[in-house]
């Protein structure tokens, strides 16, 4: 998560957060036939569409992220 500032029109500065754009969405994994429900970034979804459901989660079990 990162942080920073709202800054008003008198240019005072209040600390704010930045939260990652996530979204809860299924995805059908042709190889098992079977339905998995990731929590990814909206940057996620798009990798999926590119590389594949499995060549993605191949990758993220690698790196650490997903766990089978």
């Amino acid at each position: 998560m990162i942080s920073g500032n709202n800054v008003s029109h008198s240019h005072a500065k209040t600390r704010r957060k930045f939260q990652p754009n996530l979204h809860t969405k299924r995805f059908f994994v042709p190889e098992t036939g079977n339905w998995i429900t990731l929590m990814v970034s909206a940057n996620g979804i798009r990798i999926i569409n590119k590389k594949g459901i499995a060549a993605a989660l191949k990758d993220a079990t690698e790196k650490g992220f997903y766990k089978a």
